[in-house]
């Protein structure tokens, strides 16, 4: 996992060109990169918070993301236990938006307006497994890797020099089996990728994060939340 995982991070932090070509690579059976559909969910017109105040979307929410876990159309399903803006994610096993969005538009929270889904294509290795317990559920963390205030497309010596030292820390999360998923955004937006952490705490997922030397040196930031996600799915 761990050269694919670099290869991941390079599709994250180059410019776009490189991008572009990396994303026609990731096609190809070599790499493994499989092209996916990613919506985060955000708070939309009609949240709330009050458990009393959504009992009955809420509950059918979560009925519709089993049933989406179950047929495989979602890969995996969960919301945030933060207080953000961000609320859950939905990860779609199709290369098209419109079959995603035709999905996430049918859930009975999005249908109500309590949410509004972002779409984004999203490339991964396909590593995340079905699970037969979607009522059971783990916290793991979910880094959004976005541009810093120090991000450039321009390639330098400097540059060169943090990407290098950003892919062996990344290998090093790997071989460690704390940093179990990773993968890049294909639209070229202000979010370039995400990570996902199992490990024991927020803090130790932050700590983790704080070692990237692309996030030390600004090109890079992250924005990091606790996941609820079935058990069973993650490597």
């Amino acid at each position: 996992m761990t050269k694919t995982l670099f290869l991941l991070i390079i599709l994250v932090s180059c410019p776009s060109t490189l991008v572009a070509q990396n994303q026609q690579a990731a096609a190809t059976p070599e790499s493994k990169l499989v092209q996916f559909q990613m919506a985060l969910l955000k708070r939309g017109p009609k949240w709330s918070a009050s458990p009393d105040n959504a009992s009955t979307v809420r509950k059918q929410h979560i009925e519709y993301a089993q049933s989406l876990l179950s047929s495989g159309k979602a890969v995996i399903a969960g919301p945030f236990r933060d207080d953000s803006d961000f609320v859950g994610v939905y990860i779609f096993r199709t290369q098209s938006a419109d079959e995603a969005k035709s999905w996430v538009m049918a859930d009975p929270a999005v249908v109500a307006q309590h949410v509004v889904p972002e779409l984004h294509p999203w490339w991964a290795e396909d590593v995340m497994k079905k699970t037969q317990t979607p009522q059971k559920m783990e916290t793991a963390y979910l880094a959004f890797l976005i541009r810093g205030e120090k991000w450039t497309a321009e390639r330098t010596p400097q540059t060169e020099e943090i990407q290098k030292a950003h892919l062996a820390n990344i290998g090093r999360l790997a071989a460690m089996k704390k940093l179990v998923v990773a993968g890049p955004f294909g639209d070229n937006g202000n979010l370039r990728g995400i990570f996902v952490f199992r490990v024991s705490s927020l803090e130790e997922a932050r700590t983790l994060t704080l070692t990237d030397p692309a996030v030390q040196a600004g090109r890079l930031a992250l924005d990091l939340h606790p996941w609820l996600v079935p058990e069973g799915i993650l490597p």
